[in-house]
């Protein structure tokens, strides 16, 4: 039965649970190792009750939004929990996203628990490893199948009793190409969870297990009225959109994705029916990659001051045809939907919903991540390394200003590597780093410009490629001209010194050798409004 609770208690409650993830944040880049997590902040951190229900994420990566309470969820199934326990996991059929991404899950328990008591709530950090293993470093090859990938870990316990099981983490750093780095980033997220839990367990105390109990519930049915509130105010009706991937990364055959949209009374309903089959391909999507896509539009459209927590989602429904690219089954290959896939469900959902309310949605952002990974041996110390970047993009123009030149947008949050942490930790230079000018597409408000990035190689290296957008354009609304598509191109110098460019594709693995440079032009975003309604200048 649902509990009144005073709205000033409810707020300091939301900004207290809110803050745990966020000092959990704090601990895991603070103490990291890698420059991915360290420097990039490739990571999310989050508070759950009892239930598996979210209590609070911090404002780490959007396309986590969905995908960490399936990760409790999986790890559910180990229970019964001890004090001490912490699992791990990263397989994105039982509750990850894609391997690279490692999460951690623990159980909180209240400070006066007795024997076989059940947990108060749990604590979980999502981070994004460098290497986790497979067939090319980065662990984000164009591969045909998940095993291709990296080491996959099913949910298992790291640590029982608050004694870590040896054998786990020795299985997981012997298949991985920096296991040094690795158990650095694994140390800064056991941290981050040990604080949680500490945190929680304070809270739980000072509330004691009635009050904190009913506040908890209380927080997530506000968040669901305020989701409830927002989507009574639209238009009533079915929209239908279509967006597509510019290839698999085997095949030159976009992947379209089909969204039909309806928004009856305070619900909404996502049916992605249509949508293309699952390809022998990494661009698959798991069901929780898609939902989180969903969920960050409509988190996009409710006040900034509303809490993120599970209850925003509750009036949120989904059809996803199975074994299709917006819910792969295994054995499929998943690295790149959950960085380029994600990206283009948001452009496909934003498109829906810039029919139905044309006055506030921008144009389509620059659609893609831009993932390079690359490894070998460091020709300084002769020691194995892996390194993983994005680039940001041009972000649509809306009807309240043109879009950002060069930023990060929608799925992704992360910074850029500074260049002088990536010349310090790799065989690496950064040569450019500047904005791709005429890029946005032209409209009453431009879209915003994409990057030139280049990176010189001081070694031979294997890098891998994973972009989107280079044979398509990001659209524009209301007459807008859609953004320049992106490039990536190699270039090299012959063995009689004249410097060539080649060509790449946006999907595709390739070795380098020293001097070798890759250079990435990110794509503009789409423009808003026909260019000729410009004001003049006065």
């Amino acid at each position: 039965m649902a509990v009144n609770v005073d709205p000033a208690r409810l707020a300091i409650f939301d900004s207290l649970v809110s803050s745990i993830a966020e000092e959990m944040g704090a601990t895991l880049r603070h103490t990291a190792l890698s420059p991915n997590i360290k420097e990039r902040a490739d990571f999310s951190c989050a508070v759950f009750d009892r239930e598996g229900q979210l209590l609070a994420q911090a404002a780490h990566i959007p396309v986590h939004l969905g995908a960490m309470p399936e990760s409790v969820s999986a790890v559910a199934l180990l229970a019964p929990w001890q004090p001490g326990d912490l699992a791990i996991l990263n397989d994105p059929f039982l509750g990850g996203t894609h391997l690279p991404d490692v999460t951690m899950v623990s159980p909180v328990f209240a400070h006066d628990a007795a024997d076989g008591d059940d947990p108060i709530g749990y604590v979980a950090s999502r981070a994004h490893q460098a290497d986790i293993g497979g067939m090319a470093p980065g662990s984000m090859p164009v591969a045909r199948e998940l095993i291709q990938e990296g080491i996959v870990i099913p949910p298992i316990r790291l640590f029982r009793a608050g004694e870590l099981v040896e054998e786990a983490l020795t299985l997981i750093l012997r298949n991985v190409r920096t296991p040094d780095e690795r158990r650095g980033d694994f140390n800064a997220q056991i941290a981050a969870q040990r604080l949680g839990e500490r945190r929680i367990a304070d809270l739980h105390a000072d509330y004691g297990d009635v009050r904190y109990v009913q506040t908890a519930a209380a927080l997530l049915d506000y968040g669901e009225r305020l989701t409830r509130a927002q989507l009574a105010k639209l238009p009533f009706g079915t929209w239908t959109f279509e967006d597509s991937l510019d290839d698999d990364g085997h095949t030159p055959e976009p992947v379209p994705i089909r969204l039909r949209l309806s928004i009856a009374e305070d619900l909404v309903h996502f049916d992605f029916s249509d949508s293309a089959p699952q390809r022998a391909a990494s661009i698959n999507a798991v069901a929780p990659v898609t939902r989180s896509a969903c969920y960050y539009v409509i988190r996009c459209l409710l006040p900034p001051e509303t809490p993120m927590n599970g209850g925003l989602f509750r009036p949120i429904t989904f059809t996803l045809p199975e074994h299709s690219v917006v819910a792969a089954s295994p054995p499929v290959a998943v690295a790149a939907g959950n960085v380029e896939t994600s990206q283009r469900i948001v452009d496909t959902v934003w498109g829906a919903f810039n029919q139905l309310l044309p006055e506030r949605m921008p144009a389509a952002s620059s659609g893609t991540m831009n993932n390079l990974t690359a490894g070998g041996i460091d020709p300084r110390s002769g020691q194995p390394w892996a390194y993983y970047e994005t680039s940001g993009g041009g972000l649509g123009g809306a009807p309240d200003g043109p879009g950002l030149d060069a930023a990060y947008s929608h799925m992704t949050n992360t910074l850029n590597t500074p260049a002088e942490a990536i010349e310090l930790a790799y065989p690496l230079r950064v040569l450019e780093n500047s904005i791709r000018p005429r890029s946005g597409g032209r409209g009453q408000q431009r879209g915003g410009h994409g990057l030139v990035r280049r990176t010189q190689f001081l070694g031979p290296a294997q890098v891998t490629l994973i972009t989107e957008r280079r044979t398509q354009q990001a659209w524009g609304v209301q007459g807008g001209e859609p953004g320049q598509s992106g490039r990536n191109t190699l270039e090299t110098t012959t063995a009689n010194g004249k410097p060539t460019r080649r060509r790449l594709p946006g999907k595709i693995t390739v070795d380098v050798e020293a001097g070798d440079i890759i250079r990435i032009e990110t794509p503009g975003g789409g423009g808003w409004g026909a260019a000729r309604r410009r004001s003049s200048p006065r």
